[in-house]
């Protein structure tokens, strides 16, 4: 006698016993079957879907089985046979029963319930769509096992819409004997009907389950849309308040932030605004173009080798009244200059420049934090223009092909797509002061080593430009700028310190053949230490 309580639950006692057992075997299904989520079924459970599932050679499977474990049954031959041919469902149902029987004889005699189970699947595939009370008793056992093996199953198995059309099939089959009547047109299987029915009966409750996740969604939408018109409109009246000043803002100035005497005075905000009081409901200062032929001068004798690059990017102020360059990317080999020509071109043009490393920044610090964290910050940009006070100061992107590519915090490069695109760096909403930010005047210049590692997004909003390196050609024309820039970092006068002489200067041009600037200005520095050494001693 079974324990399970499902059964016994479901148990007659005009049924043919079935034990439980006999159902749940035949879980592994053979080697050739290719939905993975059918080889763990009960067999009976198995053959239905494969039905539902419209596979093939569904016979054949069974009759493969059941020569396996009875190699000498005849009948098995026969039933198969019956199904090939164009033989009436009468005879069909005939020969399944007799092998059905046959199997079950078998179990009892050989005490083999695993036979158990294959009488279940012949009279599966056999039955006809029941009509009468003729076969009603081979029905209601297989509606038995199916059931008995569809609660075991449900009971342990996570995949829900497997379970979904176990049921739909199972009691679909249980519907059958009550609607055969109205089934009579069907002239395929009771198992191919069963689908059908079972499909019928979950119709309703499926489109149910459809409306309800609809208006979930639409509710959550609606809620949404709520929720932005309540910020469009706390912006309105935030820009309505600051309409005024507005007016009277000059050409040459930019209010970047505007913020109300309340949320001035927010506490949350007061550790966030410190700092960059002094440029919040101001007009700022625009930096002028300064003439443009004195800087390409300044920088022609600290990159000589560089011409072409300065060209291009000086062309773009040309008939601007104040400065502001278009996102710049300069790629080109390690050593090259790329990062000291990008501060020393803003330090010409009289910006101030704030210098990222794109290896050691994620997209949540340059972008900013938000207000609820204990660490808000605003984004880099407005901490830029706040060192810098004035609107338009440069933000330098070092090395923006070794960013992070993880996406816990943000990537680096998602987060500059808002403020490289004209249309929505204007209005930048700031996460720590939730307001948004006109940072539409400042510059971004990026460099690196190569373009491979970057997305097609950001390349496609950087003025791509190849940053050449100096040849030995362009020694003479480097050493004046490079010995004056490590004079300068020792806070000396380049006026007294004398040029290098021409022993020094062969020493320098025996081991630098171009190349790198880095190990040229290693080596000026080493010859200026060597100087600094003999004064000593002398």
């Amino acid at each position: 006698m079974s324990t399970d309580p499902t059964a016994d639950k479901l148990s007659d006692p005009d049924l043919p016993t079935i034990d439980h057992d006999a159902i749940t075997t035949g879980a592994a299904a053979d080697s050739s079957e290719a939905d993975d989520r059918l080889k763990n079924l009960p067999r009976v459970l198995r053959y239905a879907m494969l039905v539902s599932t419209a596979a093939k050679h569904i016979d054949q499977r069974l009759a493969a089985e059941i020569t396996e474990l009875c190699p000498d049954l005849a009948l098995t031959t026969g039933w198969l046979a019956g199904r090939e041919t164009e033989s009436g469902q009468d005879l069909v149902t005939d020969l399944g029963l007799l092998l059905a029987s046959e199997l079950d004889r078998l179990a009892v005699n050989e005490d083999r319930t695993d036979l158990r189970s294959l009488a279940d699947c012949v009279r599966l595939l056999s039955l006809p769509v029941p009509t009468d009370i003729c076969h009603f008793g081979e029905h209601r056992r297989v509606a038995k096992s199916l059931l008995i093996a569809f609660v075991g199953f449900a009971r342990s198995s996570d995949d829900e819409e497997l379970c979904s059309d176990l049921e739909r099939f199972c009691f679909g089959w249980v519907a059958l004997p009550t609607c055969g009547l109205l089934l009579s047109r069907y002239d395929r299987s009771a198992a191919y009907t069963a689908d059908i029915v079972g499909a019928r009966m979950a119709e309703h409750r499926v489109e149910a389950a459809k409306a309800s996740v609809w208006k979930l969604v639409e509710d959550k939408a609606k809620q949404k849309e709520e929720k932005q018109a309540e910020q469009r409109k706390k912006a309105n009246d935030v820009e309505s308040q600051t309409a005024a000043p507005r007016v009277a803002v000059p050409e040459d100035r930019l209010v970047v932030a505007r913020l109300t005497d309340e949320e001035m005075k927010n506490i949350k905000l007061k550790d966030i605004i410190g700092p960059l009081k002094s440029v919040i409901n101001v007009t700022l200062p625009l930096v002028q173009s300064p003439p443009l032929h004195e800087v390409r001068e300044l920088l022609m004798f600290e990159f000589p080798y560089a011409a072409d690059v300065i060209d291009f990017v000086l062309a773009d102020l040309v008939g601007r009244v104040t400065v502001r360059l278009r996102p710049l990317l300069l790629v080109g080999d390690p050593g090259g200059g790329k990062s000291r020509f990008s501060r020393r071109l803003g330090e010409v043009l009289g910006l101030n420049v704030w210098r990222t490393d794109a290896s050691r920044s994620d997209g949540a610090v340059f972008a900013g934090t938000d207000r609820r964290w204990y660490s808000a910050e605003p984004c880099h940009p407005f901490l830029a223009i706040g060192r810098a006070k004035h609107a338009n100061p440069l933000v330098l992107l070092d090395e923006i092909e070794k960013a992070g590519t993880r996406t816990d915090y943000g990537r680096l490069w998602d987060c500059l797509l808002g403020f490289l695109e004209p249309e929505t760096n204007a209005r930048y909403p700031d996460p720590a002061l939730q307001i948004t930010l006109d940072l539409s005047q400042v510059s971004y210049i990026a460099t690196a080593n190569s373009l491979d590692p970057l997305p097609s997004p950001i390349r496609d909003r950087f003025r791509v430009i190849t940053f050449p390196k100096p040849t030995a050609n362009d020694l003479d024309a480097l050493l004046p700028a490079v010995t004056a820039d490590l004079v300068g970092e020792r806070g000396l006068d380049s006026r007294w310190v004398a040029p290098l002489d021409g022993t020094e200067r062969m020493a320098v041009a025996t081991h630098w053949r171009g190349g790198s600037v880095r190990r040229l200005r290693r080596l000026v520095e080493a010859i200026l230490r060597e100087r600094d050494l003999r004064a000593a001693r002398n």
